[in-house]
């Protein structure tokens, strides 16, 4: 079976910030896949060091408004848009003030990781799906990119199995060199499901969090993984394959459409 609807959750896209393999992968692989006659849909945090006058961003009033509870607060869920001429693509863009609004990516400008950034990454997943479900698409496959969207499979695994949206939907996770240096808080896991745990999905999870504990998360809920940085730790790669996981290696440029499109096709069964 061909997946034909793609859904990207990628951690940054140039032109919006700077250029990092990452960023350039969260651009070019929605192109060249839409290329090939898919559809698709792109989400990426609003970071604070996007200029929206710039980029033309501006907030999608019909998909705002909703509230998420993070940590027993709520923080409002903004949605705002931006287009790609030269692609036909758009871009969706999760914003909140607490988390995104003047505030970088993975650290700050000295260099140090934010104390939240486990909030961030649930508020992100869990308002990219929201999003996705007033929006009544249904991807066949969601391919998450960088340590913000790597809660989705968590999420798409547990709470969200039985929303239509996401019922039929595989996931794909590709894995980076640039990551988080500071482990998540150890109520981490509560914050997760606002303290109503699905049985079976948060039992494993060794707190602290760091990276490679996230990775694993993520990993153990997706269907297949890419890799997409040299320096991966061989552990997450004989984790995935240990639990019987596609894994698509590094590759070239000039392959690397043809490899996730495959893989696409290959988890859908």
């Amino acid at each position: 079976m061909k997946a034909n609807k793609i859904l990207f959750i990628s951690q940054e896209i140039t032109p919006f910030v700077p250029d990092s393999p990452i960023a350039n992968i969260g651009r070019n692989l929605p192109q060249a896949t839409q290329d090939l006659g898919k559809e698709i849909r792109i989400f990426t945090p609003k970071w604070g060091n996007i200029n929206e006058r710039r980029n033309q961003l501006h907030e999608v009033i019909r998909l705002s408004g909703m509230n998420l509870i993070i940590n027993d607060t709520d923080h409002p869920l903004i949605i705002k848009v931006a287009s790609l001429q030269a692609a036909r693509m758009q871009v969706y863009f999760i914003d909140n003030d607490d988390y995104f609004h003047n505030r970088l990516m993975t650290s700050d400008s000295n260099g140090n990781d934010y104390c939240d950034n486990d909030e961030r990454a649930i508020f992100f997943a869990r308002g990219v799906l929201e999003t996705v479900k007033k929006l009544r698409w249904c991807p066949e496959v969601i391919h998450c990119h960088g340590w913000i969207s790597a809660l989705v499979p968590l999420y798409i695994k547990s709470i969200y199995s039985e929303e239509p949206s996401f019922r039929d939907s595989k996931i794909v996770i590709s894995l980076y060199d640039d990551n988080f240096k500071t482990d998540f808080p150890d109520n981490f896991a509560e914050k997760l499901f606002n303290n109503e745990t699905p049985a079976g999905f948060t039992e494993d999870i060794q707190t602290p969090v760091s990276y490679i504990e996230l990775a694993k998360l993520a990993i153990r809920n997706s269907d297949g993984v890419i890799i997409n940085g040299d320096n991966i730790p061989q552990e997450l790669i004989d984790y995935a394959e240990s639990l019987g996981k596609p894994v698509q290696p590094r590759c070239s440029e000039d392959e690397y459409t043809t490899a996730c499109n495959n893989l696409y096709d290959k988890v859908m069964g």
